[in-house]
């Protein structure tokens, strides 16, 4: 008698919720319904892919290789391919205006930023100002977590050490003479970074540089972090635009990154006809993996920069589904009941 009362008060109360017996509706899915769905949706995967298709082809791209090494007509880069640093130059003509704002690139090639173990090689509490982390980095470092000294590196890990340190500067060539073009290199890394992830520490008596005493700066860099841009005091640290662009990894091993934007003075609707020179400060080495280095002038629209495969999975997808319309419409005439008519 017990054991009945307990079974019968475990039982779910009788509802038409817990017994399941709500009314329900099931689409009941017709020839009449699928087959206009299917039109409907390609011509509007049709229409969004002709209008991303169109306004790609409508973005300016200017791209130049200056791997050293390559003999070109229009840079002098081979004379670098010994040298540790050596200055060379890209030279170009634009016969038509190249409209602004523009945006300029630097691009990698052959380089794997989504390898799993280069891209765990690094300290996210030292990058987010942890102090206590300087000073004994993570494990994740390895082989940048000491220097040959036993000296703890900040930041630590290979994607740090490897920042890419070419420099560039762009000229107009007026009547013979060289007139620099204005770089705006402010804002240039994702927003998430610059104020959530990243955090330089607590400055020390009023100095960023002493927040860094007792640790060392990583292998291949020519400055520690906190004096990575010396023209500028507030674009130093865990928060350098260029350092925060190149920590964003890559997804893939062909790959550009913002280097600066042009939108200052004359230049601020974009660059005009003319001859232009860009200065490169060769450093970045890239032939002992096969690698290669590039530069790209682009201005964007409301789509971003030029991208042909969006338009295009579109307009493909779009014409599948136009396309499987007009097979199940044959199937339908062919094979339909009679019965359905009635």
């Amino acid at each position: 008698m017990k054991k009945k009362e307990e079974e019968t008060s475990n039982r779910p109360d009788n509802t038409a919720f817990t017994q399941q017996r709500l009314p329900a509706w099931q689409p009941m899915l017709s020839a009449g319904i699928v087959i206009p769905g299917f039109v409907v949706i390609g011509l509007a995967f049709i229409g969004v892919g002709v209008a991303l298709f169109v306004t790609s082809q409508s973005i300016q791209v200017l791209e130049r290789d200056y791997t050293a090494g390559d003999e070109s007509s229009d840079h002098n880069c081979s004379l670098c391919v010994n040298e540790a640093s050596c200055l060379c130059a890209v030279h170009f003509t634009l016969v038509q205006q190249f409209e602004g704002p523009v945006f300029f690139y630097y691009g990698l090639s052959n380089y794997f930023q989504n390898h799993r173990k280069y891209g765990v090689s690094r300290d996210d509490y030292q990058l987010s100002g942890d102090t206590s982390y300087f000073t004994d980095p993570q494990d994740y470092c390895v082989p940048y977590q000491y220097d040959s000294k036993n000296r703890p590196i900040v930041p630590c890990g290979s994607v740090a050490n490897s920042i890419f340190n070419d420099t560039f500067k762009l000229y107009q060539i007026v009547g013979g003479q060289r007139k620099q073009v204005p770089f705006d290199g402010k804002g240039i890394s994702w927003w998430t970074d610059y104020n959530l992830k990243y955090r330089n520490p607590s400055l020390v008596d009023g100095s960023l540089a002493k927040a860094f005493n007792g640790t060392v700066k990583p292998v291949n860099w020519p400055r520690a972090v906190y004096e990575l841009d010396t023209s500028d005091a507030s674009n130093n640290g865990f928060l350098n635009q260029d350092f925060l662009v190149w920590m964003r990894r890559a997804a893939l091993p062909d790959f550009r990154k913002l280097y600066r934007r042009i939108t200052e003075g004359e230049y601020e609707k974009g660059l005009p006809v003319g001859n232009y020179s860009l200065e490169i400060n060769y450093n970045y080495p890239v032939r002992g993996f096969g690698g290669r280095k590039k530069v790209f002038f682009s201005n964007v629209t409301w789509m971003g920069g030029k991208n042909q495969f969006l338009g295009i999975a579109y307009l493909v997808i779009g014409s599948l589904c136009i396309f499987m319309s007009l097979v199940m419409l044959i199937v339908y005439a062919k094979y339909r009941f009679p019965d359905e008519d009635s």
